[in-house]
């Protein structure tokens, strides 16, 4: 395992609030793939404030959490997780991304009723 600066790492933690943010090099992809794990960015007075929304619970703020230190640790980030964020894993490892609506498939016209 390849030692890091710390300041390459991405820490995922709970803040003394209670907020769940992310500090450290966020690029441009590991930015996308902390928002399709549903992260906030928001401008802020030194760069950017990254974190989860704050109404969500505990639960879902570690599922979320973990599931965005999964997906960037295969894509190969150095990640830090909180340990107070670690989900839950009774037999599956992050949530899934949410599911995608059915495809649309072509359907024969109404049948109409005799014409009058």
């Amino acid at each position: 395992m390849t030692a890091h600066d710390d300041s390459t790492v991405i820490h995922i933690a709970r803040g003394p609030g209670g907020e769940v943010d992310v500090t450290g090099e966020v690029d441009a992809f590991a930015r996308e793939v902390l928002v399709r794990a549903g992260f906030l960015i928001t401008p802020a007075l030194r760069g950017e404030w990254i974190r989860l929304p704050f109404d969500r619970g505990a639960k879902w703020e570690n599922e979320h959490a973990t599931w965005a230190a999964d997906m960037l640790t295969a894509a190969r980030y150095p990640v830090r997780l909180g340990s107070s964020l670690h989900a839950e894993r009774p037999g599956s490892t992050a949530p899934t991304s949410p599911p995608r609506p059915p495809v649309m498939a072509a359907q024969a016209p109404p049948a109409r009723g005799p014409r009058r």
